[in-house]
């Protein structure tokens, strides 16, 4: 696997030897924000909460891994990756045991599941880092393919694992997962290089206002309460004038002025949305529309996990042969096929929905695959941090955003009315017209790809052209 070699970079021996335990780490970040889910009726039956109060299990975790994406990704641009993703998993595998220790105490579970989420920002936010840094433009494909692969898995083996552990065991022992990513400590301390920093300051005071306006945003997603959204926008405003005065802001405002960074982000904006808000939809429509048990629902959907799984390594080594945007728009358009197969197969045989997600998870391996190494491909210098962090971040966003929209839908009964030709249940109207809506939005995302695709191709002529005369 091709990797950069400079003064300061790993050998290729080097390299060879983490790439197993990056993608350990992936793993076991990714599994951490899932493996809670199905423990939340436990947490809940424990501490006598409301819906409302126990899904800050799941909220805090992902809230703080969002903020410490960024974080990470700025301080990646100053300090060496090497130490930070270690000082990551230390924080992580610390608030685990913490959390374990004290897990009779509501206001400690979610301190430390708060602790976790800030620690488990670390590992996808350097590892994002060393990928861009580290390997050449043949590697990177195949490594961002295998870490999808990686994701996926996580994805998967959340929900099985922490149903196992929370019916057989306790709920608590999930707090203690995360310290088996110790185990990649040393051979990163061993095998990464020790850089020295880097020219500048950190921003403090455009951190905390960063961080305070993705809080307030995130929070007001999930909570739909204005003054959240209110005090994002403050703290937004705020930052927004104190980048433009600080000699070292703590985000660069020429990092927008690309246009292939811009229509990545706002691609993989999209289709994660998209995708978010199926995975939030299909198990509700399975129980509500087909009255499957959650052992059953985790049988239809996982298939679609070994799909992505497989689906990451596919579309890496196919990006080597026909590039990124290729594999992109195979992406969007398998996921479209996806969703309207899904659309399709609502009321039907409730097996067909499982091929349907199969499909549409392949699509999404393709696609999250090409998109982020398209962006990483835009960053350069002391840009691919904080660049990969604001990509990681949007994700976590249009995560946010999707479920919050399709669950106020649904609450509402607003788009609850007769489109579909062969569903006429007023149950299941909301979730074919929900459906609907994801395949236009991907569809949007299709042509807004392929148009800018076309525009990019013109203008590179145009340049080549106007070089040679």
């Amino acid at each position: 696997m091709p990797v950069s070699k400079t003064a300061s970079g790993p050998s290729e021996a080097d390299i060879r030897r983490i790439v197993p335990w990056l993608l350990y780490v992936i793993f076991f970040s990714v599994l951490n924000e899932t493996v809670f889910n199905v423990s939340t009726p436990s947490i809940s039956e424990q501490f006598h909460l409301l819906p409302s109060q126990v899904s800050w299990v799941v909220t805090i975790f992902i809230l703080f891994f969002g903020i410490g994406s960024i974080v990470f990704g700025k301080l990646s641009d100053l300090f060496s990756p090497k130490h930070l993703i270690v000082i990551g998993i230390a924080v992580y595998a610390a608030g685990s045991v913490l959390g374990f220790i004290f897990h009779d105490k509501y206001v400690m579970v979610i301190l430390f599941r708060a602790v976790q989420g800030l620690g488990a920002s670390a590992i996808p936010a350097i590892n994002n880092t060393i990928i861009t840094r580290y390997f050449t433009a043949a590697g990177r494909p195949k490594m961002f393919g295998l870490v999808t692969s990686a994701f996926s898995c996580g994805v998967a083996v959340g929900p099985v694992l922490g149903g196992n552990i929370t019916s057989r065991v306790h709920w608590a022992y999930l707090f203690l997962i995360p310290v088996f990513t110790l185990a990649a400590i040393p051979y990163f301390l061993k095998f990464l290089p020790g850089e020295e920093r880097k020219k500048g300051k950190f921003d403090l005071l455009g951190a905390v206002l960063a961080s305070l306006a993705v809080t307030g945003l995130m929070l007001f997603l999930t909570q739909l309460n204005p003054l959240y959204l209110l005090g994002s926008l403050a703290a937004g405003a705020w930052f927004s004038i104190h980048i433009r005065a600080h000699p070292y802001p703590f985000l660069h405002t020429a990092l927008f002025k690309d246009p292939l960074y811009r229509i990545g982000v706002t691609t993989g904006f999209l289709m994660f949305s998209a995708i978010m808000t199926m995975m939030f939809l299909l198990p509700l429509l399975l129980s509500q529309l087909y009255a499957l048990d959650a052992g059953t629902i985790g049988a239809v959907m996982f298939p679609g996990a070994v799909s992505a799984a497989f689906g990451g390594k596919i579309a890496g080594d196919i990006m080597v042969k026909k590039g990124a945007g290729y594999v992109t728009f195979m992406g969007l358009c398998l996921i479209a096929l996806g969703f309207s197969l899904i659309w399709i197969s609502v009321d039907q045989w409730v097996w067909w929905i499982a091929a349907a997600f199969a499909v549409m998870n392949l699509g999404y391996a393709f696609s999250q695959t090409s998109i982020t190494e398209s962006v990483s491909s835009t960053l350069r210098g002391n840009q691919i941090g904080i660049g990969m962090g604001l990509f990681s971040l949007g994700m976590f966003i249009a995560q946010a955003l999707g479920t919050a929209v399709a669950a106020k839908l649904l609450d509402s009964s607003m788009i609850a009315f007769p489109l579909h030709p062969f569903v006429m249940g007023t149950q299941s109207l909301s979730y074919v017209n929900l459906t609907l809506l994801m395949i236009l939005v991907i569809l949007y995302s299709v042509f807004m790809y392929f148009l800018f695709s076309r525009r990019t191709s013109r203008t590179s002529i145009k340049g080549a052209e106007s070089h040679g005369d």
